[in-house]
């Protein structure tokens, strides 16, 4: 198993929200009418102050933490195929450190250790017995978007990612709200749950029209702590050259707990 597939692993977090064939009705719904389906209604001042709330009420769901702790199954595929599953420990010391354990699940072994700062990756890979030091650029080598510290933090706790507070375009449905965002990266789609306005997908576009990069992430079986929601089911796939596809299953999680993070390089391992 490869850096790149563990790395990259451990960092997306995703799974099928409220189920495949959700998913898919709410993709098909949005792409019916591309150029149309998300035309600003700005001629109707009831509707700009509607979705001005839904998106004000989606962004009060944003996880406020200190620390973070979770045991993560991951699930991997690219072009060949699936990969070997992964158990993956993530700790957090908000605006930090991220500290990640990941073993292959069938032989409950640990084979990579990794400490993400704000400047710096450093990897300890068990099974070749080498020690990696690399910039925060790593992290967009290993999964094709362009992520900074701050980004992984989100994606790990679940708080959207390449979101911009301007709106471009928006469309209400039965169920569903989709609302349209663009940053310096990103044209990001967004597809809210109507009631309490959850985020249920991100499908993120490259602004880059030279370049194929597109992202979506799906997220699912929301649970009540502490009186905020967190997502324990998600699912994304990334698209460029390679293709990587990575459900993650929350297995436990705690927030603003005690952490304690070890990482000692051992004097034997080979430096690359």
């Amino acid at each position: 198993m490869g850096n790149k597939i563990f790395i990259g692993g451990s960092l997306i977090i995703i799974l099928l929200t409220i189920g495949c064939t959700t998913t898919k009705k709410i993709n098909k719904a949005i792409s019916t009418k591309p150029n149309s389906s998300l035309v600003a209604q700005k001629n109707a001042a009831d509707s700009i102050r509607i979705i001005k709330d839904a998106y004000t009420e989606f962004r009060k769901h944003e996880i406020n933490f200190s620390t973070f702790n979770a045991k993560i199954k991951v699930e991997s595929s690219g072009k060949n195929g699936k990969n070997p599953d992964i158990t993956a420990v993530v700790k957090i010391i908000k605006d930090s450190a991220i500290w990640i354990s990941l073993s292959a699940t069938f032989l409950n072994v640990e084979v990579f250790r990794v400490l993400i700062t704000k400047d710096s990756v450093f990897l300890i890979n068990k099974q070749e017995k080498e020690i990696q030091l690399r910039s925060l650029d790593y992290l967009q080598e290993v999964t094709e978007i362009p992520f900074d510290y701050k980004t992984v933090e989100n994606l790990i706790v679940g708080n959207p990612i390449f979101v911009s507070d301007s709106i471009s375009s928006y469309k209400t449905f039965e169920n569903y709200i989709a609302i349209s965002t663009i940053d310096k990266f990103f044209k990001n789609l967004l597809t809210l749950s109507s009631d309490n306005k959850l985020m249920l997908h991100s499908k993120m576009d490259d602004v880059d029209a030279a370049r194929s990069r597109t992202a979506q992430i799906a997220y699912g079986d929301y649970q009540n702590y502490n009186g905020f929601l967190f997502s324990t089911y998600r699912e994304i796939d990334v698209a460029e050259k390679n293709k990587l596809n990575v459900k993650l299953n929350y297995k436990q999680y705690d927030f603003n707990k005690e952490v304690s993070m070890g990482f000692n390089l051992p004097k034997n391992y080979k430096r690359k």
